[in-house]
């Protein structure tokens, strides 16, 4: 459930590791405007149904700008929009009406579940910025939900209009985008509090400056917040009632099928490997056992039924994607013609002791239940597996 390079997309920018979606995409945001030419709710860039098909892609066919469109210079008149997103189609709509409706989106879930690309995506699509974003930690403060100063020009001209300096909400209230909050419940309780008053009375009061209206920043139609929270973080705060109640909340879930999560892991592995400046790929094979541990440690269960007891840490498909990638890169570094499959257990052990010393133990019995009984079933590779037990003991 990461982004997905596109061929359609426009090339990384130098200098950048990762283009945001807007400019990763532009091509495909600029064809979508032009494709659909439907009703849009006030401020956004595309319809509702275009935003979707920007997310979960055209599931292959290949999409036409009707006769007589006038397209941008560089829109090409026929275009696959490629999936970013793999999750359920009926979230992402009920995302996209959450949004239209002007009401602030939570979503929720398991960390590594693609939630913060997911809202980049959405806000990409609706106002043409993911960059309105405030990161949520135990110390971010009021001010930087709302507003701060140019110490320079208060100084210099008193609290004026000149010397605001917005913060990422405030920007997207006042020229109708979509703010962003990464984690909230990082956010202390006083710092969340401000959110609620933000988002049921839409505006922003600065008494420092002059009374009236002056000292009243409006939101503009088509301003809403998407937020984001972990159902595994501790210490964080928990949200008030008050502030509840101004959200919708999504749960994204972890990717259900394993073909869909093999293909996602292998295009987001390559992807990285070609960043480092190599093209050595992690066969199929290989990825299979990878997501298939993956998948068996963080449902507790095997695709067999049997029972597995799961580590503490959070077995995601973005962690998978780490270890595909790391994976590729030994193998394209250190050449030699050693087995890319005796490296997985050493990384397996990486993933699960992250939190607990004990997760050790755990993977070990993942190693004497799962792991064996496919060995003792006839499979090589999970033989070969087997064979490595050793590397988890040292």
């Amino acid at each position: 459930m990461t982004t997905a390079p596109s061929r359609s997309a426009a090339p990384e920018a130098a200098g950048r590791q990762i283009s945001p979606p807007e400019d990763r995409y532009a091509t495909e945001l600029a064809f979508l405007a032009a494709h659909d030419t439907g009703p849009r709710p006030p401020a956004w860039r595309l319809t509702p149904r275009a935003v979707v098909t920007f997310v979960m892609g055209s599931d292959g066919d290949t999409l036409r700008l009707p006769a007589g469109t006038d397209a941008s210079e560089g829109v090409p008149r026929r275009l696959v929009v490629e999936e970013k997103f793999v999750g359920d189609r009926a979230l992402v709509e009920r995302c996209v009406v959450t949004l239209a409706g002007e009401r602030g989106l939570l979503l929720v879930g398991e960390p590594g579940t693609a939630k913060s690309m997911l809202s980049e995506l959405l806000s990409a699509a609706v106002c043409g910025t993911s960059g309105l974003v405030v990161q949520g930690t135990a110390g971010t403060t009021e001010d930087q939900l709302k507003y701060g100063w140019n110490y320079a020009l208060l100084l210099a001209q008193g609290p004026t209009r000149a010397a605001l300096v917005p913060s990422p909400v405030l920007t997207a209230m006042t020229g109708g985008g979509v703010a962003r909050v990464e984690e909230v419940t990082r956010c202390l309780p006083e710092v969340q509090d401000a959110l609620v008053s933000l988002l049921s009375e839409r505006r922003i009061a600065v008494p420092e400056l002059s009374g009236g209206d002056d000292a009243l920043l409006h939101a503009a139609p088509g301003f809403t917040l998407i937020a984001t929270a972990n159902l595994r973080d501790k210490g964080v705060s928990e949200m008030s009632a008050a502030l509840k109640r101004r959200f919708n909340f999504e749960t994204v879930g972890p990717i259900g099928d394993l073909g869909a999560e093999m293909a996602l892991v292998r295009r987001q592995a390559r992807a990285a490997v070609e960043r480092a400046g190599t093209t050595q790929q992690v066969d199929d094979t290989v990825l299979e056992v990878l997501v298939t541990a993956f998948r068996d440690l963080r449902d507790g269960r095997s695709a067999e039924g049997w029972e597995v007891e799961r580590p503490s840490t959070v077995m995601s498909t973005a962690e998978a994607v780490s270890v595909a990638a790391a994976l590729g890169l030994a193998a394209a570094y250190f050449p030699g013609g050693r087995d890319v499959l005796g490296l997985l257990p050493g990384h397996l052990l990486g993933v699960v002791r992250k939190d607990d010393p004990a997760d050790a133990s755990r993977l070990l019995g993942y190693w004497d239940g799962a792991v064996r009984r496919r060995a003792e079933q006839g499979s090589a590779t999970w033989r070969t597996l087997w064979d490595l037990r050793g590397v988890l003991e040292e």
